[in-house]
């Protein structure tokens, strides 16, 4: 969707012409539009990093620059560069991530969605969405040439739509109660950087609907991807923070399908990969997407232990 241009201490984002069900980077003014949009945005969670909006000039010589004059062709972000080191994913796979670091980290998340006004009207999408997600994921992951009957996907594919079925009430009351917020969109560890202060890049600026979630499905999400990279620990700090800040804790079962909801959605955009023509890094999406399958599963352990009677629980006391 992008071009990004990497310089010694800043980085330019420039955003391709393209147009996808999901965005519409079409027009040049639309492309102006969102570089502001994701300013804006990224600006809540990360100040020090998005600098400006800036035009791209073509002159009459045919040669392009940044300053007038000439006709505007295109715009980008501009960005501090931030150090690759310092990235949460990159710290976890190499065990540099300190506990204090982390508290800094949910405490700015957690303060963030404090702070998110609630959005009970446009958040009202957001069971829907979910649920026209979870189709995709069923129409993707349950293809045959992708060959996941024995990772039992269509087990989990199930258990995830049974679960949005059973609770679908809970989740409006949660929309209703002002539990939505106009969040991240897209919050992984390789969008959390460790600096001071710490920095969370890369907002989801394109489609407003994708960003109406709540925060306990959002950062329950981070946790998730970081569990994949080897760090369990990294969710219970993450959620008992915004506990703390925000209150309202969802119930085992809820969070339990939002985190097999995301496992199977990052499975299904990782095996859409091998749908293009031509493929880039075949070898990797497959791996990528069992090992999402894999927590996927435990997640759905934990939704159904959650949702079974107490009476036929397993080692449950009589």
């Amino acid at each position: 969707m992008s071009w990004v241009f990497l310089g010694k201490d800043r980085v330019l984002k420039l955003k391709k012409p393209v147009r996808y069900p999901f965005l519409d980077f079409g027009t040049l003014a639309r492309r102006k539009f969102f570089c502001e949009e994701e300013l804006r945005l990224n600006r809540r969670l990360a100040a020090e990093t998005y600098r400006s909006v800036i035009p791209l000039y073509r002159r009459s010589t045919g040669h392009l620059g940044f300053e007038p004059p000439g006709r505007i062709v295109e715009w980008l972000v501009v960005m501090r560069r931030l150090p690759e080191e310092d990235m949460l994913d990159v710290r976890i796979r190499d065990k540099r991530l300190g506990n204090g670091e982390l508290l800094e980290v949910a405490s700015k998340l957690a303060d963030f969605y404090a702070t998110c006004p609630s959005q009970p009207v446009a958040g009202s999408i957001y069971p829907a969405l979910l649920v026209r997600e979870q189709r995709m994921n069923r129409s993707i992951l349950s293809r045959a040439e992708f060959g996941l009957g024995q990772a039992g996907v269509v087990e989990l594919l199930d258990d995830v739509d049974n679960g949005l079925a059973d609770m679908r009430q809970a989740i409006e009351a949660r929309v209703a109660a002002g539990q939505v917020v106009e969040g991240h969109g897209d919050l992984r560890p390789e969008h959390v950087c460790l600096v001071a202060p710490p920095q969370i890049i890369d907002c989801l600026e394109f489609n407003r609907a994708m960003r109406m979630l709540e925060p306990y499905d959002e950062v329950n999400y981070l946790g998730l991807e970081c569990s994949i990279l080897g760090a369990d620990g990294v969710r219970t700090v993450l959620l008992d923070a915004l506990g703390r800040r925000i209150g309202n804790r969802p119930e085992e079962a809820l969070l339990g399908l939002y985190g097999g909801f995301r496992c199977l959605l990052r499975a299904r955009l990782c095996l859409a990969h091998l749908l293009e023509r031509p493929v880039r890094h075949p070898e990797k999406w497959r791996p990528m997407a069992l090992a999402y399958l894999a927590i996927a599963a435990r997640e759905c352990a934990s939704l159904r232990r959650a949702k079974a009677p107490k009476s036929i629980r397993p080692n449950a006391a009589v």
